[in-house]
């Protein structure tokens, strides 16, 4: 998975059990789960020649602030410097401005920050999804087609490849959740996870010329052919809680380097299929597989707990603010070095709620009688039949 961070100089994406000895069930009184997600951002200018400046580059003193909707809250509880505004993106993600010590970051010198987040994930409920049941491209509401259909980049409805690529899946179909099926398909068979990262996103017309691409390389994909056809969609990016995963690497020349701790970053694209609304189509992270292609809307990484929804990209044309990034720190001598660490909550391995001893007990007893109860009745039951059998030879 690459990394997207519209908010950072390096814009690229990276995306019940019951225990009988103790009873406890592993949920919350919710089913909420709570994590802590530190990032921290080190800026460097060795250049000797090159002054960086920040007044200019509204961007680099820039944080998300995550979404906050029915499957999750977040709330930005400290950071190392204060907040000079907060507001929108270009596609209307909340961001916070921070306010640095300095306007400038002169040769020799360097700047740090640190921003924590309180996350609170709840329980998701996928809608029971059916072929039969989804309704015709005509079906979408008008004005969502205007708004997210449109010929921009990174989008490249206008690509002509892309457009009869598009227009073949399609074919003489109208209901939206087979078309999107279409695509997932063939998707599938013809555009293969790359063995190495490559460094920055893909337009849709190179992950269709290489064959291959990562989690939004394909989700971009998708969503071109799906704006084609005149089905609204767009890119969505977020984090996901890996205990296990540790990853430590440098690219651009060594001028951005990352560090992840239990945490991932992922993207999916975001469709909208009548009569359900808006439902998240994933073509990389399916624990469950593909064997069913509808596994990418029912079983996506989003519709798990352990992913955090972050931003949307709906217009903005990421993959070219992610060469400019680039460009822009290979091209001054500057450095980024970037650190994210995601921890469940202090003192909740997993929320549980546990049964108390007394109750414990009681539950056994009450085990035990319901048994010794079936195994009385089962031996009556045979002597009956034995006495009938009895009586009538």
């Amino acid at each position: 998975m690459k990394r997207l961070r519209v908010i950072f100089l390096i814009l690229i994406v990276l995306l019940s059990v019951l225990s009988f000895t103790n009873l406890s069930i592993v949920q919350s009184e919710t089913g909420n789960v709570s994590y802590f997600l530190k990032s921290t951002v080190r800026y460097s200018n060795p250049n000797q020649n090159r002054v960086w400046n920040f007044t200019e580059r509204e961007d680099d003193r820039t944080v998300s602030l995550f979404m906050n909707n029915s499957w999750q809250t977040v709330e930005l509880m400290n950071s190392t410097f204060s907040i000079e505004a907060i507001k929108n993106d270009d596609d209307g993600n909340p961001i916070a401005v921070l306010r640095f010590p300095e306007s400038v970051l002169n040769p020799g010198e360097n700047v740090s920050f640190t921003v924590w987040y309180h996350i609170v994930s709840k329980p998701r409920i996928m809608p029971s999804i059916t072929e039969d049941e989804s309704r015709n491209l005509a079906d979408i509401p008008q004005p969502l087609v205007l708004e997210y259909t449109r010929a921009e980049e990174p989008w490249q409805t206008s690509n002509q490849t892309l457009q009869e690529l598009a227009l073949s899946l399609k074919g003489s179909e109208t209901k939206v959740l087979t078309i999107i099926k279409n695509f997932v398909v063939w998707i599938k068979e013809n555009i293969s996870y790359p063995n190495g990262l490559h460094e920055n996103p893909y337009y849709p017309n190179q992950t269709y010329a290489s064959s291959e691409g990562d989690c939004d390389d394909q989700a971009v994909l998708l969503i071109t052919l799906c704006r084609i056809v005149g089905i609204p969609s767009y890119l969505q990016v977020g984090s996901i809680y890996l205990p296990n995963h540790f990853y430590n690497d440098s690219y651009w020349d060594g001028h951005a380097s990352i560090v992840e701790r239990r945490v991932a970053w992922h993207g999916w694209a975001v469709v909208n299929i009548p009569p359900w609304g808006w439902l998240p189509v994933d073509l990389t992270y399916v624990p469950e597989g593909f064997s069913d292609p509808l596994n990418a809307v029912k079983h996506g990484a989003v519709t798990k707990q352990d992913t955090i929804q972050c931003m949307n990209v709906t217009h903005t044309d990421y993959v070219a603010s992610s060469l400019k990034a680039r460009a822009f720190l290979t091209e001054n001598g500057f450095n980024v070095f970037m650190e994210d660490e995601m921890t469940l909550e202090a003192d909740q391995k997993l929320p549980t709620v546990t049964v108390e001893p007394w109750l414990a007990l009681v539950f056994m007893a009450l085990m035990i009688f319901v048994a010794t109860s079936f195994l009385i009745y089962r031996r009556r039951i045979r002597g009956d039949v034995r006495r009938g059998t009895d009586s009538e030879n």
